[in-house]
Parts: C-alpha cells; structure tokens; sequence
C-alpha cells in the first residue's frame, strides 16, 4: 500500500524553498535545452468564462508530474484573470502517485524564478534600477523573489492602480513606485513584464540600449509591441515559444521569419549557447511555461514537506 501527500495552498507555499526552486528550475531549463525532457506541447479545453490546461512531463532527476490549471477572468476585477489549479506528482520509476499540491503559489515560484535566471544570465551586470510591470499575483511573487535575491537593488513598480502599486512595492525593500509604466521601462536596466495583457503595455521607444526584458505574461494577447521583438535578441524556455500556436505557444512570438533564432534559456545557463553579446544588445526572454519548470517546483515542495511532516498523508 502507497500514500500520497496533500499539500493545501499554504503547505505548498511554505514548501517551495525559493533557493532550492531556483537551482530545480536552472536544471529543468538546462534539461530542456538538451532535449532530455518528455512533456508534450500545452493543450487546454475552453470554456465559456475561460479554459483549462494541461501539462504533464518527465525531468530526469527531478521526477513526473502534471498540472491542471484553469485561466478565467475575474468578475471582481474587470481586465484581470485568475490562476487555479492542481499539481500532481508521481514516482517516475513505478507510477505511484506520491503528491498532490496547490498549483497556484507553485506556477508564481517557478515562472518568477526562470524570470530571474534570465536577468542573471542576460542582463548587464551594471544595468541600473530593476522595472517590474504589473501588480497581481506574479508580479507580487516576482518582487518577492527579487526581494529574497538581492534585496538593495532599486525596485520600480508600475501598473494601472496606484493603490496596487503602491502596496506591491512595499513587498521589496528597495521597491517604490513609478508614476507610470513608461517612466519606470525608460529608467530601468532590466524590466520583468507579468501582467494579464491583451494588447502591449511596453513599447519599443521607452527602452534604452542594453536593457534586458523579461515577460512572464500576456496569456491572452501580446504585452510587448512588434518592434520590441524585431530588435531583441530572443530566448526562450523551449523551442515551441516560437513554433507552436498559443496556448503553447508565445503571442509575441507567432510568425517569425523562418531564419530569426530563438536561443534556448537553458543553453546559455550551460554554457552550450552565447547570451548577450555586447553592452547595448537588446536581449528579450519571452517565457510561455513548461510543464519541466511544474516538476522541478514539485520535486523542491514535495522534499521539504516530507522532510518537515507538513501535509495530509492518505492511503491508497
């Protein structure tokens, strides 16, 4: 007989050790970039308020797990979406399920991480002031992420309420906020893009040469405009960023020339690929998700709730 550990929303949370996520995610990337993982492209059924996806997949090392998440549009805040969902984790040598857990704290940890291992590996490393767009879920745990990495560099907030921004800055030590979108892109050095956009919200003009980008959202339309994409240096988690159609897909990233090159996150973390090649390079990390980076935040929770007893142990 086998049991399987259930995490609520604040078990998971506490489980998912930002430092161990972070090194989880960096092999997750670096596994996909050498083609050593198994996850088919992200399918989702849609429903009238919004859809429900799936992403299973296998890391070697960190194990097998699947993601049920549901994206829907939030009633109470008009333009915003929610997140939900479930993760579960299996042996990946027998098939035993060993772990089902909130998929919402885990999917904001794991994206704000690939998020941030970009920056370290792309951004210039006297880049100035760190921009972060947005003011709802993942942009909160981007800050706080940030706040656990390096809690002195200067922090601008900006978004649509000057309420939420206010009260996101707050979350980093360093953080204060910016009158508006474009005053904080046009002073920062490296600007993480994590809103529910529909049409862009940052437009090539407001950036200045060597600033590194990284977005995290727009699941229902582009959040950066055309031109900032034609002047990027393009990386991505997985080669279907370009080459599949949203959901998989990235909508900034749909219908690339043919000979235009999306390098691989994961193979400039191993050294296998360059990253930025001068001081005024345009470099743009354009993440859609990947079901590696729900394994590896998995692998890291299911760890430390084992190790501490925290969880609902069943039968099964």
């Amino acid at each position: 007989m086998s049991e399987i550990r259930f995490l609520d929303s604040a078990q998971t949370r506490a489980a998912l050790e930002p430092r161990r996520v972070m090194d989880a995610v960096a092999t997750a990337l670096v596994a996909i970039a050498r083609d050593e993982v198994s996850a088919p492209p992200r399918i989702a059924a849609h429903a009238p308020g919004g859809l429900l996806g799936a992403m299973p997949g296998h890391v070697p090392g960190l194990g097998l797990a699947a993601k049920l998440v549901s994206v829907f549009a939030d009633p109470e805040r008009p333009g915003r979406s929610s997140h939900r969902g479930i993760v579960a984790l299996f042996d990946a040598m027998d098939g035993r399920p060993l772990a089902l857990m909130d998929a919402e704290p885990l999917t904001e940890l794991r994206t704000a991480a690939s998020a941030s291992l970009s920056a370290r590996a792309l951004a210039r490393p006297d880049g100035g002031p760190v921009a972060v767009v947005g003011t709802g879920a993942q942009a909160r745990a981007q800050l706080t992420l940030l706040a656990e990495l390096d809690p002195t560099t200067p922090v601008l907030v900006a978004g649509r309420d000057p309420g939420r921004v206010e009260s996101a800055a707050a979350l980093h030590p360093a953080g204060r906020a910016a009158r508006s979108i474009e005053d904080a892109v046009r002073e920062a050095g490296t600007v993480f893009c994590c809103t529910g956009a529909v049409q862009p919200v940052i437009h090539r003009d407001w950036l200045a040469p060597g600033t590194h980008i990284s977005s995290v959202g727009g699941s229902h339309g582009p959040e950066l405009d055309a031109a900032t994409v034609r002047d990027a240096t393009l990386f991505a988690e997985w080669s279907g960023a370009a080459a599949t159609r949203p959901p998989s897909g990235a909508h900034e990233l749909q219908g690339l020339p043919p000979e235009r090159p999306v390098t691989l996150l994961g193979a400039v973390l191993a050294g296998d690929s360059p990253g930025r090649r001068d001081d005024s390079e345009l470099t743009l990390f354009k993440s859609t998700g990947h079901a590696a980076l729900d394994v590896a935040a998995a692998h890291v929770a299911h760890a430390v709730a084992r190790g501490a007893g925290w969880g609902l142990c069943v039968a099964m």
